[in-house]
């Protein structure tokens, strides 16, 4: 399939609504957008939530760092 897609100022592209379909991208979804020697490779790309731990849930990982090696080290 080839269409022309137009470009805003801005450089914000609208994929045709069938292209869409037919790639099954969902709205307000994410592509990868890869500059390849053929040209611009757009790819469905996805987004995937990270924990930021707090200072609290850091002393809580030391905390149980340091209690799986104590009960580790009074098993030897």
């Amino acid at each position: 399939m080839t269409k022309v897609i137009n470009m805003n100022e801005r450089g914000t592209l609208t994929l045709p609504k069938e292209l869409r379909q037919r790639l099954g991208l969902q709205t307000s979804g994410q592509l990868v957008a890869e500059d390849t020697a053929e040209g611009v490779l757009l790819r469905p790309g996805a987004t995937f939530p990270v924990e930021i731990y707090t200072a609290q849930r850091l002393a809580e990982f030391q905390r149980n760092n340091e209690d799986a090696l104590a009960h580790h080290r009074l098993r030897k």
